[in-house]
């Protein structure tokens, strides 16, 4: 089957919401096939059914092999091949270090790190023998730029980031590309959870949309970028902040009170939706008892 820049197929990793089904949709919108993954089945499948066709959903816990071998067989019997693997899914928990449990700790250590290195492991033999693929990870602008109230997610980014890169160097007398993209603040759950807990470092930007992000992960992957900010200006600035350590404390101190105040204000404006949104409800619910 021939391929073509508007003709791949694309497995995504956590994309039964936020930048992972943004990016599936755009992919599918693009002439692409996906493949919807999630270790949330209900989630992918949902997604996979509002694309069509051109895409299925499909269960996956990254941190699994035969799950893993599972999704790439399934992937490859309904659409003969595998383009792209993009390396999306993570997981946040929030709170101080000292606070969050240990298990949880491990549990995004594992989920953020050793998932997408076994997925990598998993596809880099059938890319090897087609001569072709392409591995994009979505990581994060807190694999230079730490803050507290996530530091094992912000670890695991690190990690993250040395693991692709050091896979892409294995790999350089390959055919394989490699892109690693670094979204700052963007609006999925994650971010919903980041608000309900009060990371407020994470509100001292504005925050993307998913579909925003999406677009520029396709545009990495269509033009294969080696390493891609978002937003692109600020990516100099947080690599540098981040390699200096006292300079990354100043940092955090300023931006931590424009975050507080930023997340002050979201609440605010959440809020009086909320209350909007309920007034409405019992406004209705009032004509309807009228017989209006």
């Amino acid at each position: 089957m021939a391929k073509s820049d508007s003709d791949k197929v694309l497995l995504i990793t956590g994309a039964a919401s936020g930048i992972g089904a943004a990016t599936a949709k755009l992919a599918v919108e693009m002439g692409h096939r996906v493949v919807v993954a999630d270790i949330n089945e209900a989630g992918a499948a949902s997604v996979a059914a509002s694309l069509g066709p051109a895409a299925i959903g499909l269960k996956l816990d990254i941190c699994s092999p035969e799950q893993w071998e599972f999704a790439l067989d399934e992937t490859y019997k309904r659409f003969q091949r595998l383009d792209v693997l993009v390396n999306n899914a993570a997981v946040v928990h929030t709170g101080s270090t000292r606070e969050v449990p240990l298990a949880l700790h491990r549990q995004t250590m594992e989920v953020n790190v050793i998932g997408p290195l076994i997925g990598m492991r998993a596809v880099l033999p059938r890319f090897r023998a087609a001569k072709s693929g392409h591995i994009a990870t979505v990581c994060s602008m807190t694999a230079f730029l730490p803050f507290p109230g996530i530091a094992s997610y912000a670890a695991s980014k690190h990690a993250l980031r040395a693991l692709h890169l050091a896979v892409a160097m294995e790999e350089r007398d390959s055919s394989i590309a490699f892109t690693i993209v670094h979204p700052s603040s963007t609006e999925t759950p994650m971010l919903e959870e980041e608000a309900r807990t009060g990371v407020a470092l994470a509100f001292a930007v504005p925050s993307w949309r998913p579909e925003d992000v999406a677009k520029i992960i396709m545009d990495a992957i269509k033009r294969k970028k080696v390493e891609v900010c978002i937003p692109s200006k600020r990516g100099r600035v947080v690599k540098a902040i981040g390699a200096n350590p006292r300079r990354l404390l100043e940092t955090v101190e300023r931006n931590q009170k424009i975050g507080m105040e930023n997340l002050a204000i979201r609440r605010q404006s959440v809020g009086q939706a909320q209350a909007d949104t309920k007034q409405s409800a019992t406004s209705a619910g009032d004509e309807l008892n009228s017989g209006r």
